[in-house]
């Protein structure tokens, strides 16, 4: 029998990482997994910042742990990747330190800088410039047009901190970051590349590219060469073995953003598969064959792990988010007491907690909660509309509603948006029966159940869906490491948990509420801007 092979991945989200160890061989298997988390800090003028030191420590921390508790030795492991949050700014020197705090994905503060650098020059479509949007679009696929895309998180840096600016060796990414710190070497995913849209994303002419680099006024100097999810960027250095308390030497791949590892976790190998994955954020991706951009609905493909496929991917800004505010806001005083008599519990098992609570209180509500709506715009949205002031709300509250009326409809909210990406999605691939969910949120059946009668869709969770980024990474080291000969050997290793099927007696209610839903944006979208413009300005 073959010897089994052991793979350390870790999945680096908003708040916190887990890092997992699994053993490959005619199948994969968790051996252990480990949660910390970090802080994410919210700053007045719009800003949302990490700390790049916390990210590391937590890795370690986590490494250390998984080792600790396993019992396997660490020159058991042959390889090691990362899954991480996509579309920060990290700048670092020559020597590899950080310039500043990260900027996150949420940070929306450079809005004097998109104002200028895009939506000035006439002619206009959509309120960017013409000429720069067309030939954006034609080279890269997409278009810099959120607040938060981040060529603006430069621009922004170079405005107000020049000092510091001036010493920028390269632009990293989290996932990138991570890596540099692994290995000593500086270099960028294509995936986290083409989302910078500097990228030249046509066939057989993948890289940075010069016209548009220029354009947007962006020093080549600063952007590090490519790597492929599947390469083997370097080897773990002495000095990152101590502080993982690894050994030197372990192969360290190029890994991905969470995007592209999670649908790789996912499964979703064949042209069209379609999932939606609601962890601190949430989105809708299908994969496809050939780049797509809906600049209208704000849908853009993005370069997956799969070499020649792409993600089309339609985003949400806050999804399981809203989850943790109705944890601290909403449901604390049940939580807390819970909680508060199993000191003992981890974070895992603190989350698995609360979804059988939610479980429990939110099946006793009828489905649409009774006529209340919440909009889960809780720092604004990017699809399938752009708006940095867009924020939550609840509608149509009563005497009569109660604090598990609330919560349903939060889920439910974060589903209409949902099924309000998949549809905008679907105007340029055909129609999906079944749709797979992965993340935190596909731990909870209500939630699950929610989706399916609000889509309308076969909605089928994955085993262990809350790990599905690290399985996803995993399947990229026994890809580079030649266990698997491609992806799609990898079918085999995702397997479903269970399927839920949309209900026919909630249709009425769920189409009722939908159509709400969505005039809620266009009859408050003025009244968002006026209470909350002055944010990053």
């Amino acid at each position: 029998m073959t010897k089994p092979t052991y793979i350390l991945t870790h999945d680096i989200g908003t708040t916190s990482n887990k890092t997992c160890l699994y053993k490959i061989d005619d199948h994969i298997e968790l051996v252990e997994s480990d949660i910390e988390e970090y802080a994410l800090y919210t700053l007045p003028n719009g800003g949302v910042e990490q700390e790049a030191a916390e990210w590391w420590g937590a890795v370690c921390c986590a490494t250390k742990n998984v080792l600790q508790r396993s019992g396997i030795s660490p020159a058991e492991i042959k390889g090691m990747a990362f899954c991480a949050q996509m579309q920060g700014f990290i700048p670092v020197d020559k020597e590899g330190n950080v310039l500043r705090n990260p900027m996150s994905y949420m940070d929306h503060r450079a809005t004097a800088q998109i104002e200028r650098g895009l939506h000035h020059g006439f002619p206009r479509i959509n309120g960017w410039n013409l000429y720069k949007t067309l030939r954006s679009v034609q080279i890269t696929g997409g278009l810099s047009a959120s607040v938060k895309d981040p060529v603006w998180k430069y621009w922004w840096m170079r405005d107000n901190e020049p000092e510091k600016f001036a010493q920028l060796y390269k632009w990293l990414d989290v996932n990138d970051y991570l890596i540099m710190r692994c290995t000593g070497k500086f270099t960028m995913g294509v995936d986290s590349a083409h989302a910078t849209f500097m990228c030249d994303t046509r066939p057989n002419k993948v890289g940075w590219h010069e016209g548009i680099c220029k354009m947007f006024a962006v020093d080549m100097e600063h952007l590090p060469p490519l790597v492929q999810a599947t390469d083997v960027v370097g080897e773990l250095t002495k000095e990152a073995a101590e502080d993982l308390g690894l050994v030197e030497g372990i192969l360290v791949f190029g890994g991905g953003g969470d995007l592209s590892l999670i649908s790789v976790g996912a499964g979703c190998f064949d042209l069209y598969d379609t999932h939606i994955y609601t962890g601190t954020s949430g989105w809708v991706v299908a994969t496809v064959d050939k780049r797509m951009t809906d600049i209208g609905g704000m849908v853009a493909s993005i370069l997956g792990a799969i070499p020649g496929w792409y993600n089309y991917i339609a985003e949400q800004e806050t999804a399981g988010r809203c989850l943790q505010w109705v944890r601290d806001h909403l449901a604390l005083d049940e939580i807390g007491i819970y909680l508060q008599q199993n000191p003992s519990e981890d974070e895992e098992e603190k989350l698995e907690s609360l979804y059988d609570l939610l479980n429990r209180e939110i099946s006793q509500v009828s489905a649409g909660a009774n006529g209340v709506i919440f909009t889960p715009w809780l720092h604004g949205n990017r699809s399938p509309f752009e708006d940095p002031f867009a924020r939550g709300m609840f509608f149509n509250i009563g005497l009569e509603t109660g604090k598990r009326e609330l919560i349903r409809a939060v889920l439910e909210g974060v589903a209409y948006h949902q099924r309000w990406m998949l549809e905008q999605v679907e105007t340029r691939i055909p129609y999906q029966e079944t749709v797979r969910f992965v993340g935190g949120g596909a731990q909870s059946e209500v939630w699950a159940q929610i989706l399916a009668d609000v889509t309308g869709r076969r909605i089928e969770v994955i085993e262990n869906a809350q790990n599905v980024g690290t399985v996803g990474a995993a399947i990229v080291c026994a890809v580079g490491l030649g266990i698997l000969d491609e992806f799609q050997d990898a079918a085999s290793y995702v397997r479903i948990a269970k399927a839920f099927e949309p209900q026919a007696a909630h249709q009425a209610v769920y189409e009722r509420n939908f159509v709400v839903y969505k005039a809620l944006y266009k009859q408050n979208k003025n009244l968002f801007h006026q209470l909350n413009k002055e944010v990053g300005a």
